[in-house]
């Protein structure tokens, strides 16, 4: 493990230590599963979109060989 020096607002702080306790963790126990977290989000959202934008496009098939009108689109009448 790497030791990091990191420098905080006191009040940053004083709520990281806050926070850290309240999950039973020392603050770096607490930073470090933050921090992993947010970088496994990153790298799943990267492999999502690595695989959307790898998807050829489709052809869209429209109803009765016509797109639908702008008001047909944002047609709201199960909500009224």
């Amino acid at each position: 493990m790497k030791n990091v020096t990191v420098s905080l607002p006191e009040e940053t702080a004083r709520r990281v230590r806050i926070r850290a306790a309240e999950n039973d963790r020392s603050v770096s126990r607490w930073l470090a599963e933050l921090l992993e977290g947010m970088l496994r989000d990153e790298d799943e959202y990267d492999v999502a979109m690595k695989s959307y934008l790898a998807r050829k496009p489709r052809k869209l098939d429209w109803r009765d060989g016509r797109r639908p009108t702008r008001a047909e689109l944002h047609d709201r009448a199960r909500l009224r």
